[in-house]
């Protein structure tokens, strides 16, 4: 305080150190705001006291800080949190996709509801031909959301989510069902790339972690959502229910607005203003980050790179052969067999719980789980989940592959064990949807460079749902070939060699920042030691 009196004192004496301070108020950081403002009424004080005109100078200042502080500080979130659910519809619509062959299977095998008869076999390609889809849109889709944007993009995605609905619906034959499916897989596919993009974009940093979840979250309701209607209707109905939701997605993002990165990128400077103000409120102080949002694209313009260049990077190797190795473990645990045959799984159990129930129950796991894992990856860390999940899986797969073992060896010597399954395949949904399911998405954005984010996550996305379509594809051949006991089994000992995998090439990544994970990646272990102790 006495430094602050002494300072206001010679300030008031000196005609020139009040055009000294209005340039320092200019220049202020946001972290000066408080004590700035004491400094000036403490000085507005003294030179009212004194009849001195300075007292009029620091008034306006003091009241200019006051204004200044205000409006920078009246940031809504609501508006953000409305935008980043309503792109999440997509990722509900994409939920449905993943759940609707496991209702979907028994009706169309066992009950035929269409017109021509569908084996084991087919409906296998029936359920990865969705995966196929989307494995060939994740790196196309990048170019046209840099063309028409990340809002258009998604409205645009309605068209063939309509259409591959609509094919699968009113399907003549095995031509069209396959068809449907491959259509809605790009259509979803698409949506995993484009709606993560658009909800980082739109939200401000103390609640982009937050925003982020709802997409994992959204497609473990769509997937528990397919489920609950199957128990109740059937397959044609059930897809009607699924066709219609695409559409009342399209009407309500209509209303959203468009990144502001995106209309930076484009020039629309004026357009990027109005969509900040619509997410941040009408008295937030947009400018810093206008300015920021065009620096940050200056640098991207000014700093451009060959992609090949990029990728032969020691750093960039490294990174992708940890995004491509968690990507593939993720699928060889088997959960997508898990989520797809999961009606199937429950009856061949026989374990006295109807079937559209035991799915109803995984799908509510697994809603839960995915909520639970948003709460604690940023305060236990990536590694510890995934090292976590990936025991668990591979004990809960094991025991599941016991029971059907001896199953298969005499009927009657599990009527004992028939809650085993259930439970085995609950603990697994939930690891999974804990560690396995969110965290390799999530370290795909954290460990690539920006320079090289984009088209690095394309390969991973594009590898993880080509992984999803050989599991999807095959698992019905190894049930045939090894049986269910081996398949769950296989599994099982894929998904240890993933823990052995975490351990010794996954680094931790929790609290690091982009330059501390590239530093870490790169072998730097003196900068990340001084960093440690830094903290």
């Amino acid at each position: 305080m006495s430094t602050a009196s002494s300072s206001n004192s010679s300030g008031g004496g000196d005609g020139g150190g009040g055009g000294s301070g209005n340039r320092a108020n200019d220049d202020r950081k946001p972290g000066q705001n408080t004590e700035e403002s004491s400094h000036l009424l403490e000085a507005a004080e003294n030179g009212a006291k004194y009849g001195s005109r300075q007292a009029d100078q620091d008034q306006e200042n003091l009241l200019g800080n006051m204004v200044h502080t205000s409006t920078e500080n009246r940031s809504r979130t609501f508006p953000q949190y409305v935008a980043a659910l309503a792109a999440a519809g997509g990722a509900f619509a994409c939920g449905t996709l993943l759940g609707w062959t496991s209702p979907a299977q028994t009706e169309i095998v066992d009950n035929p509801d269409y017109a021509f008869p569908v084996n084991d076999d087919q409906f296998s390609w029936v359920s990865s031909a969705m995966t196929l889809g989307a494995a060939c849109v994740c790196i196309p889709i990048g170019f046209l959301i840099n063309m028409i944007g990340r809002k258009w993009t998604m409205l645009f995605l309605v068209l063939p989510f309509l259409l591959g609905w609509g094919l699968l619906i009113w399907a003549k034959n095995l031509a069209m069902m396959y068809s449907s499916r491959f259509i809605l897989g790009i259509a979803g596919g698409a949506f995993c790339v484009t709606a993560p993009m658009y909800t980082g974009e739109i939200a401000q940093k103390e609640i982009r972690g937050t925003l982020g979840s709802f997409f994992q979250l959204m497609i473990t309701l769509g997937i528990l959502f397919v489920y609950a209607i199957g128990a109740g209707l059937d397959v044609f109905y059930m897809s009607v229910v699924c066709g219609v939701l695409p559409i009342i997605f399209g009407v309500i993002f209509f209303f959203m607005p468009e990144s502001p990165t995106y209309l930076v990128s484009k020039n629309r400077s004026e357009s990027a203003v109005q969509s900040i103000q619509w997410l941040r409120g009408q008295q937030y102080d947009y400018a810093a980050e206008l300015e920021e949002l065009h620096e940050t694209d200056r640098q991207i313009r000014e700093n451009k790179v060959n992609v090949l260049s990029a990728l032969n990077r020691p750093v960039t190797r490294k990174a992708l052969a940890i995004s491509l190795g968690l990507m593939f473990f993720q699928q060889v645990c088997g959960i997508n067999a898990v989520i797809f045959y999961s009606k199937k799984i429950f009856e061949d159990a026989n374990t006295g719980i109807s079937s559209g129930m035991s799915t109803i129950l995984v799908g509510v796991m697994q809603v839960v789980a995915t909520f639970v894992s948003t709460l604690v990856v940023d305060k236990l860390g990536r590694r510890i989940l995934l090292l976590a999940s990936g025991i668990v899986m591979a004990l809960s797969t094991t025991a599941i592959g016991v029971y059907f073992y001896l199953k298969d060896q005499d009927e009657d010597s599990v009527e004992s064990i028939t809650w085993l399954p259930v439970a085995s395949l609950c603990v697994f949904i939930i690891m999974f949807s804990i560690g396995y399911g969110p965290v390799p998405w999530l370290m795909m954005g954290e460990l690539f460079a920006t320079d090289i984010k984009g088209f690095a996550g394309s390969i991973a996305g594009t590898t993880n749902w080509v992984l999803a379509f050989i599991v999807t594809k095959t698992f019905t051949n190894l049930n045939d070939s090894l049986g269910a006991g081996g398949t769950f089994w296989l599994f099982a000992g894929l998904t240890v060699i993933g823990v052995f995998f975490v351990f010794f090439a996954v680094p931790e990544t929790k609290g690091k920042s982009l330059n501390e994970i590239q530093a870490e990646l790169a072998g730097n272990r003196s900068t990340e030691q001084q960093i440690v102790n830094k903290n």
